[in-house]
């Protein structure tokens, strides 16, 4: 069978093979257009039984004709699809049969050729770069792809693996997918020129702690500027942008490992009356604390105690087991992989974990509630998400609103014309 695929009687070949299971990788017109708004210049199919790859050819310079008719009859032959980003390849294709094989906390980083580094220095600004990169170069750089992943394929499927492949995958790409209207011109002041009236972000899955980082085009979504006027930039395509912040979150979240409850829902302030500070001094202290070591003069405060005590049950757990597993997601932090760690270090990646699981169950039964509705979610930042609300949607924001009752969680709303809510 011929590697490259380019009429229909190779497609049809390769469709009717038999084969079940492959790995794919999507070469878009350029790697720097976000993929909910790229196009599909070449596929990268490699069977698991077969002994080489095929490119599938869609449309490139390259190609006698544009195989984009029957690329779904292809897609739907596989029960499963393994890739390098599950998040990014739904946007090409929504299927249950992808499978990232590229799970926390390995980072891999896409390599290149000297082609397509010669290609792109010159022509990297081009909307369709990669339709002159040579075929053949985009099939070296997805077999190098393959061999490196290829033996995440045969790893033990843990429970992890399956919440990150069907809850946390899904939820980001659903975001991402929304996007956020944008003023133009205030937008390029702070930011760069643009004619799109929409800009979407794009989420870092793979990190250490789990944690997702979010930026694209050098915009770095989940740390926006609350003092120079950059959040203007973004404005609602419905009525307004309401926001939805859950209060006290880390503490909250501390709560539910050290099995606590505070005798009120506002922590700072209960905590404010037992240091004897002010309020803004009451919330630095206990992030202080959290994340860096409970003071000994704040050992005697309940909550505290419970803190130092479980901070060090849990080094030493890691310690002897040389790994712990954290509620929700069952994400194991392993010794082995972990440099440079102590007791508070640990507690502070356990808390990230423990946070992105809870936003992602929340996500998810926001996402269900969405569902048909003009309503989006838009933007989140670890205890914050952004929604372009129609007004006339108010039981739908009601729902939601909910979802954070349900999850014990308190929360402050806000809402305006644009994301600035001075």
């Amino acid at each position: 069978m011929y590697w490259l695929i380019e009429d229909e009687e190779q497609l049809s070949v390769l469709i009717n093979s038999g084969y079940k299971e492959a790995f794919i990788e999507v070469i878009p017109y350029n790697n720097n257009i976000h993929p909910s708004i790229n196009s599909i210049s070449l596929i990268y199919i490699r069977p698991i039984n077969a002994r080489k790859g095929f490119i599938v050819c869609v449309t490139h310079s390259e190609c006698l004709n544009a195989l984009n008719t029957r690329i779904d009859a292809l897609i739907s032959k596989f029960n499963v699809l393994y890739c390098r980003d599950k998040k990014e390849m739904l946007h090409y294709f929504p299927t249950k049969a992808l499978y990232d094989i590229n799970t926390p906390p390995t980072t891999y980083i896409r390599p290149t050729t000297k082609a397509h580094e010669i290609i792109y220095r010159k022509h990297g600004d081009e909307p369709d770069v990669n339709l002159i990169v040579p075929i053949v170069k985009h099939y070296e750089l997805c077999e190098q792809i393959f061999d490196d992943l290829k033996a995440n394929i045969n790893l033990e499927k843990t429970k992890y693996n399956e919440f990150f492949n069907n809850t946390v995958s899904l939820v980001f790409n659903y975001i991402e997918r929304s996007g956020i209207q944008i003023h133009n011109e205030t937008f390029e002041k702070h930011f760069y020129p643009t004619v799109d009236k929409r800009v979407y972000t794009q989420f870092n899955l793979k990190t250490t702690t789990t944690r997702p980082s979010n930026k694209f085009k050098n915009v770095n979504y989940a740390a926006l500027n609350k003092d120079n006027g950059c959040r203007k930039s973004f404005i609602p395509s419905n009525d307004y942008l309401y926001e939805i912040d859950i209060s006290s979150f880390h503490p909250s979240l501390s709560c539910r490992l050290v099995d606590y409850t505070f005798p009120t829902v506002d922590i700072h302030s209960h905590l404010q009356q037992l240091y004897g500070v002010s309020y803004a001094k009451s919330k630095e202290l206990t992030f202080k604390q959290l994340y860096g070591g409970v003071f000994d003069q704040y050992r005697h405060i309940e909550f505290f105690k419970k803190i130092d005590i479980y901070v060090k049950d849990l080094w030493y757990e890691f310690k002897q087991k040389g790994k712990i597993t954290c509620p929700i997601s069952n994400f194991v932090y392993k010794r082995d992989v972990l440099e440079d760690m102590n007791p508070q270090k640990l507690f502070n990646y356990l808390l990230q974990n423990l946070e992105t699981s809870m936003n992602v169950r929340i996500l998810w039964d926001i996402i269900k509630i969405l569902k048909n509705k003009k309503t989006k979610l838009v933007l989140y930042t670890y205890d914050s998400f952004l929604f372009d609300w129609d007004k006339e949607e108010e039981q739908v924001m009601d729902d939601i609103k909910m979802v954070f009752s349900t999850y014990k969680l308190n929360i402050k709303t806000k809402q305006g014309y644009d994301y600035d809510f001075r």
